[in-house]
């Protein structure tokens, strides 16, 4: 104890004692008993004092300690909010995205069936700011395994790198640039419970390759182009020269001989996308020729798109053409495929309750196509779709469509009722 605090207490107990002495003090002194009763009383007072003084610097010490340790805390977080940008890209997870979609379909007519159509979730990851993966791995028919209808498909697994503003490279398993959508096919971006049957049939949608090949941008123009040269189809007397069944899908496929695509598009008019494109193969026999002539099997496909939007309207409108070159192609009249659809539609607001969001879409489309054109006879399809789309939010869909389908070489037209719901996310 310092000896400031000595003479306080000391002081203090002089006080305590001279208070306590009776008025009568000055007329009787006390005895020594009287004296030793004052002296423990205050000797008690005194001890609490300390008790109380000693109480306080500990407190005192620790209110210290913990501002102390609260400077440190903000110091700690603030270096964490100014450095917030690299501290959050040291893990990886700050950088992958995950999403996907998915579709069930109720298909009515002959068929009568209930379908898990698709099952695809969406990865990616950014590696920098100008290099990323993307991929997309899809379950067809809910079940894949031997003997089950259902497959388990990497639809696209690809790297790509932008070269400047106007200009990306990419490498890897990707979906080939052609039609309206090969490359946008999630359910809430197309009307009908199906993709249309042109696409499906002809071109078909979804197509995917493996190779290399770059996108880019005419300056601010609205002009931008696609090119790529990738593994391409087999085509042989056993799949009918059909594109949808020579898909190899990059499962150790045969790469005698590569694939070209390209496309030019245009999206210079609001509302409005244009595009052309061209696919084209030397040899889709991958090396085993014609089985008359034993020469390469060309093939060539063209088409055009429109994707037009205004007020609520809206228009589609596609073409697509096959030439292959061949005798035993010429055979089946599959030398020749061709298709085309047009599609107005009209969609509008419709909010309900709690789905403020909600819009209603109408549509109808005219689809005609022929996988052997090059028989010039009744082997076309003309189909008649009917029907509409609720978007309770943008990214979830519920779907209806109605479908007369005319086959040039049946007298009877099937038809049949369907039912969809979709998402993405």
């Amino acid at each position: 104890m310092t000896t400031f605090k000595r003479a306080l207490l000391c002081a203090s107990t002089v006080g305590l004692i001279l208070g306590t002495v009776p008025a009568s003090a000055s007329e009787q002194t006390p005895s020594l008993e009287d004296m030793w009763a004052i002296i423990q009383a205050q000797q008690a007072t005194i001890e609490q004092l300390q008790e109380k003084l000693n109480k306080t610097n500990v407190q005192t010490t620790q209110t210290k300690i913990a501002v102390e340790q609260t400077q440190q805390t903000i110091e700690v977080v603030a270096d964490a909010v100014e450095n917030r940008d690299s501290v959050s890209g040291t893990g990886w997870w700050n950088r992958t995205s995950i999403g996907g979609y998915g579709e069930m379909h109720y298909e009515g007519g002959a068929k009568d069936q209930l379908d898990f159509h698709r099952f695809v979730l969406f990865f990616g990851h950014e590696f920098s700011d100008n290099i990323r993966f993307f991929s997309e791995l899809e379950v067809e028919h809910s079940v894949a395994g031997e003997g089950q209808l259902g497959a388990v498909e990497l639809e696209q697994g690809y790297i790509e790198a932008d070269l400047n503003d106007n200009t990306t490279l990419y490498g890897g398993v990707r979906l080939v640039p052609v039609g309206l959508i090969n490359e946008t096919h999630e359910p809430p971006t197309f009307y009908g419970v199906e993709r249309n049957a042109v696409e499906k049939n002809i071109i078909p949608t979804t197509w995917s390759e493996g190779g290399v090949g770059v996108h880019g941008n005419i300056g601010s123009s609205g002009w931008s182009y696609d090119a790529m040269i990738s593994s391409g189809l087999e085509l042989n007397t056993a799949n009918g020269f059909k594109a949808r069944s020579g898909r190899q899908k990059v499962a150790e496929a045969n790469f005698k001989d590569q694939a070209y695509s390209g496309r030019i598009a245009y999206t210079g008019l609001p509302g409005v996308s244009m595009a052309a494109s061209a696919y084209y193969q030397n040899d889709v026999t991958q090396g085993a020729g014609d089985a008359i002539s034993g020469q390469d099997v060309s093939a060539l496909l063209l088409t055009a798109n429109i994707d037009a939007k205004w007020k609520g309207f809206g228009l589609r409108a596609l073409y697509a053409d096959w030439t292959i070159k061949g005798a035993e192609a010429r055979l089946s009249g599959r030398n020749e495929q061709t298709g085309y659809y047009i599609e107005p539609s009209y969609r509008f607001d419709v909010p309900m309750g709690s789905f403020d969001e909600a819009q209603l879409g109408v549509f109808y489309r005219y689809a005609n196509w022929d996988n052997n054109r090059g028989l010039n006879g009744n082997t076309g399809r003309m189909r008649h779709v009917f029907g509409a789309n609720f978007w309770p939010v943008p990214d979830v869909v519920v779907k209806m469509d109605y479908i007369i389908e005319d086959r040039e070489n049946e007298i009877r037209d099937r038809k049949s009722l369907n039912l969809g719901i979709g998402y993405q996310f």
